[in-house]
């Protein structure tokens, strides 16, 4: 850390839509185009689809609002946002604490692009189409060569670094702007393609027929919550991070919230147009749990007309959707370090991607290690993280004086009172109820162990390096190369 603090001008989002594409491309990942619709096919589809909507205008965004609102109140990355409001000393840590979990799910984030990445590449070449093909045995050899999924693990973080390398507007903003509108036409080419199938009626029935019994269910809501806060990526450190860019006339409220908001659900609820009409014109069940994107729904591209084509159109939309969402995790912690550190943008993105490529080595190598780490912190380390950034603006900050100081700043909407209990009191509920709700179903399992580890270890490793860190230093650092690039 420097003695001397020298600052180059930091970089800004060109333009608002960049920065709205921006959040929907960090948003907009695995979780709407895969996760959602067999979420959804298990929960009696339309009910879910409310209930999940409820939940995210409820919860979701006023809590991006929030995380959006302390990037620019800040200007600064994740730790340097803690400081900001803690002040100097071990309290710091629990921007480790999200910089690790951060770092921990594209570790193994990354890996899932690269089965995406495949698919894509097959899709082009029609395999799915050609005689003879079997999806069950297709996916069953592709697990089974480590070799080639560390291979994609690598080109993935290859591809994200070198995009990352080119700085924020050049890099960042520049592909965004065309991925996320790209991924948008190629899920309408195949809704529209699967709403010409006969019986595909019976999948819009599905998608938007409420069965008004599935909302008695807990297990509806509590999945619904959980795709709310999974696919919108809130306390992730993401929000922050690209609120961290926002210029002086940008709009939180609208831009980092109900738009995004409206703009990553619209997506899951096209992906599941996409795909329900489709699986129901051919009588695959649309229940079919994890496999519905990668099994099943492969299945049927060699049953319809022009199916071949529908398979790269769906395929090259999902891996644009998993590429621009693991671009804008690793952002986060390039951001932070470069902040924090004399490394450059350039050493900064060689060394944070090096470290997740070695880190994501074992869920290259095993899928049953990318779905337990995928378990672990999807229902305590993210949950930790939220809690951290959403605490940190509800108990110290406070979310009045974020409100009146960023929030409505230029807001074309604005927002009441209303919004601080939601902030102080009701996500952080939510938070520590996710976690004893799933230490409760899974106690003493192995993966239960893992989360009570990750929820003990890292607040402490977190507090420990920052007490060590800041005592050691009398100013922070603030001599990081954010913007010079650009």
């Amino acid at each position: 850390m420097a003695d001397v603090p020298t600052k180059t001008a930091r970089a800004e989002w060109g333009t608002r839509f960049g920065f709205l594409m921006a959040m929907i491309g960090a948003m907009v990942g695995a979780g709407n185009i895969w996760r959602f619709p067999y979420v959804m096919g298990n929960n009696g589809g339309g009910a879910f689809v409310l209930a999940f909507l409820v939940l995210l205008f409820l919860l979701a965004v006023p809590g991006l609002m929030a995380e959006v609102a302390l990037g620019r109140y800040t200007n600064k990355g994740v730790i340097g946002a803690f400081r900001e409001v803690v002040g100097r000393g071990g309290m710091v840590g629990f921007g480790i604490v999200v910089l690790l979990v951060n770092v921990a799910l594209m570790s193994y984030y990354s890996p899932l692009i690269g089965w995406t990445l495949y698919y894509a590449i097959h899709s082009l070449l029609f395999t799915f189409t050609a005689a003879g093909f079997e999806a069950e045995t297709f996916m069953e050899s592709f697990f089974a060569n480590p070799p080639l999924m560390i291979a994609l693990h690598t080109i993935v973080m290859g591809a994200i670094a070198a995009v990352l390398v080119l700085g924020i507007r050049r890099g960042v903003e520049r592909l965004v702007v065309y991925a996320v509108p790209a991924l948008v036409v190629a899920l309408v080419i195949m809704t529209i393609r699967g709403l010409t199938l006969p019986g595909a009626s019976e999948g819009i029935a599905f998608t938007f027929g409420i069965q008004w019994e599935y909302l008695t269910f807990s297990d509806t809501w509590i999945a619904a919550l959980g795709q709310a806060l999974f696919s919108t990526g809130l306390g992730w450190g993401i929000a922050l991070t690209v609120g961290s860019y926002l210029r002086e006339y940008d709009d939180v409220p609208l831009g980092g919230g109900v738009f995004t908001a409206i703009g990553e659900s619209s997506i899951g609820i096209l992906a599941a147009l996409a795909i329900f009409p489709v699986v129901f014109a051919v009588g695959v069940e649309p229940d079919a749990g994890a496999g519905l994107a990668f099994i099943s729904l492969v299945q049927v591209f060699p049953e319809i007309p022009l199916g071949g084509i529908v398979a790269v159109v769906f395929f090259l939309g999902f891996f644009l959707a998993t590429f621009t969402s693991g671009l804008l995790i690793t952002e986060v912690s390039v951001t932070t370090v470069s902040e924090e550190t004399r490394l450059s943008r350039t050493q900064t993105v060689l060394g944070i991607c090096g470290g997740i490529w070695l880190l994501g080595l074992p869920s290259a190598y095993s899928a049953d290690v990318l779905d337990f780490l995928d378990f672990v912190f999807g229902n305590w380390g993210l949950p930790l993280a939220t809690l951290a950034i959403i605490g940190v603006i509800g108990w110290i900050l406070g979310p009045e004086r974020l409100r009146l100081l960023a929030v409505n700043r230029n807001a074309g909407i604005y927002v009441g009172k209303w919004w601080d209990p939601v902030i102080k009191f009701v996500i952080p509920a939510v938070m520590l109820f996710i976690m004893g709700y799933f230490a409760w179903e899974n106690f003493g399992e192995p993966e239960m162990i893992a989360g009570m580890f990750v929820i003990v270890l890292f607040p402490i490793v977190g507090y420990a390096i920052m007490s060590v860190v800041e005592g050691r230093h009398g100013e922070p650092d603030s001599a990081g190369v954010t913007g010079g690039d650009d």
